[in-house]
């Protein structure tokens, strides 16, 4: 009788103890990329997100000072943790936002961005989308679900469990991220900004040195052979430094 109680007592620490990280990682993964995606099913994601909790909860468990189980100490659970899930999910939704971002500049750079602008599920320019579904497949082909795993349990050093964030420092983190998310979205388009700089220089001094030349029917093909090309050259370089902005915020959260 003793041994069942005891028993019973592990499990529902342990079952108390798996809920409240799972409430943290189902948040996360709302909005992750690459899971969180709209084409991906609740179901599986909710999936999803019950295998990282097996994973994540061992390695969390001494990272976390876990209550007595109550429906107070679950509301504030439930409150605090979902805050703190879809906090960090921004944080790395951002690196897709960059990636987007990148590539409607890239577009418009060009005069591309009506090409195939509705073949995902958000309205992205041809470059852009491309861009979006190599990095996100890049991404989980190099172990991004292991990151996200030690991302999740390095969170609780950030955000403690069960506590509110500080509303100055997710401000200051909010912005921190989003000026990184802007200023890589504008390196990895440079190429295209350049191309499109010099070929707007170029069709202004053929213009003037012949108006009766009709500029745009001769420059029109040549700047969507040179987007095309650029992009058929610079992806493998867009994409490899995307991955790495990536990989070391994963490894090193709001360092700086």
């Amino acid at each position: 009788m003793n041994s069942f109680a005891i028993l019973q007592g592990l499990l529902g620490d342990t079952a108390w103890l798996s809920l409240a990280v799972f409430l943290r990682i189902a948040a996360v993964l709302a909005i992750l990329p690459a899971f969180g995606e709209q084409v991906i099913s609740v179901r599986v994601r909710l999936v999803l997100a019950l295998l990282l909790t097996v994973v994540v909860t061992p390695a969390a468990a001494p990272l976390i000072e876990l209550p007595p189980p109550s429906f107070g100490a679950f509301l504030r659970a439930l409150a605090t943790e979902t805050i703190s899930g879809l906090f960090l999910g921004i944080m790395l939704r951002t690196f897709v936002f960059a990636i987007q971002t990148a590539g409607a500049i890239a577009a418009q750079s060009t005069s591309l961005s009506q090409l195939l602008g509705q073949a995902g599920m958000d309205p992205l320019p041809a470059i852009g989308h491309i861009l979006t579904m190599a990095g996100l497949a890049l991404l989980m082909a190099t172990g991004f679900h292991v990151n996200v795993a030690a991302f999740i349990v390095l969170s609780y050093d950030i955000l403690p469990f069960m506590e509110f964030p500080n509303a100055a420092s997710i401000a200051e983190a909010g912005r921190a991220r989003v000026a990184q998310s802007f200023g890589l979205a504008f390196s990895l388009a440079a190429p295209f900004v350049i191309l499109s700089v010099i070929y707007n220089l170029t069709l202004g001094a053929i213009n003037k040195a012949m108006p009766q030349l009709m500029v745009a029917f001769v420059g029109a093909p040549v700047i969507t052979f040179g987007a095309i090309a650029t992009l058929l050259v610079s992806a493998p370089f867009m994409l490899s430094v995307w991955l790495t902005a990536v990989e070391g915020f994963l490894a090193a959260p709001f360092a700086r």
